[in-house]
């Protein structure tokens, strides 16, 4: 399925087999998520993908040819291609351990045809193998809302001085992160749509402590809290939320613009910051947790050719978990 203008329904096309290239492994698509950054992308909401593309970096699959110079994987080998593709290793941010800020990355589904499709390649030093217990829908949405969702979590608990954790936009990466948060002891609060009880009731029966609409104050302070809406107005409000010393994490790739606010909700040292794509340690990480216990993914299937109805029933708020097209 493939993006040839930015806006304009997905097109199937019949495409010649990649061919892998050097540190190159061709993949055999089995299922690939349908994230909210492919709707960023479908909507020219970030700028200058590559054109024509094919869109997701939630691709689970089998290897099929290993490219020259491929080392420590096979065929016939499960693994997952994320949204960080290739980075440069030379830049500073590269040198300084911060590979997900790379001067020169490459992202998967973006500047780097994905996973909507039969058949991908990647680099494979940048693919993870999948844990066994988990069959290929299940997984596929651990390789963005688990892996982006983890980085955010990471963030907030640094700074966090309580396990007070407030979480806004209860979709793909929420769902995920709340199991993680939970069996770490925090007692998480959960923000919706305004009026969306489905959702609300949704949150509660994943453990949630507390659930409301975004419209709302959490009936006590938060120790910190995590954005996944693309909404900045929630900025303010999360700041308003968070007790002095608590951080707001914004985990999303793409943020419409933020209001101005007082100083006074900022003021006690509270604390805003982004998270950027992830790191190839970020995800041994979570996924050696992924080994450790079973997290549950709630997905709702679509075969590929309807590609668009999953990006529409995302768009729409649909979809509670995760959309994941499969390999008709």
């Amino acid at each position: 399925m493939v993006l040839e203008q930015l806006g304009q329904p997905l097109q199937w096309r019949e495409l010649p087999t990649p061919e892998p290239g050097k540190h190159q492994v061709l993949i055999r698509v089995r299922a690939c998520g349908v994230c909210r950054t492919d709707l960023h992308v479908f909507d020219g909401e970030l700028p200058h993908p590559k054109l024509p593309l094919i869109l997701g970096h939630e691709v689970v699959g089998e290897v099929v040819e290993l490219g020259a110079g491929v080392e420590g994987l096979r065929v016939g080998q499960r693994v997952g291609a994320p949204w960080l593709g290739h980075t440069c290793g030379r830049c500073r941010f590269c040198e300084a351990g911060r590979e997900n800020l790379c001067e020169f990355a490459q992202f998967t589904g973006y500047t780097l045809d994905g996973g909507y499709a039969e058949y991908t390649v990647a680099d494979a030093r940048y693919v993870f193998p999948l844990p066994d217990a988990y069959d290929d829908v299940a997984v596929a949405p651990l390789l963005c809302a688990g892996l982006i969702g983890y980085r955010s979590y990471r963030m907030a608990r640094r700074e966090m001085l309580g396990n007070r954790l407030g979480i806004y936009g209860f979709g793909a990466a929420a769902h995920i992160l709340i199991q993680i948060a939970i069996r770490d002891g925090m007692r998480v609060f959960a923000f919706t749509r305004p009026g969306d009880h489905a959702t609300q009731d949704y949150a509660r029966d994943m453990g949630a402590w507390w659930a409301g609409g975004s419209d709302q104050k959490p009936p006590e302070p938060l120790d910190g809290a995590i954005l996944f809406a693309p909404a900045g107005e929630l900025v303010p409000a999360a700041l308003r939320a968070v007790d002095k010393g608590g951080v707001v994490v914004c985990g999303g790739i793409h943020m419409s613009d933020i209001p101005s606010f007082p100083y006074a909700i900022l003021w006690g040292e509270r604390v805003v910051r982004s998270v950027a794509n992830l790191t190839r340690a970020d995800g041994e990480e979570f996924f050696e947790k992924a080994r450790q216990f079973t997290i549950e993914t709630h997905t709702t299937p679509f075969p590929l050719r309807q590609a668009n109805e999953a990006l529409a029933a995302l768009k729409a708020g649909q979809i509670q978990g995760a959309a994941v097209l499969v390999m008709e």
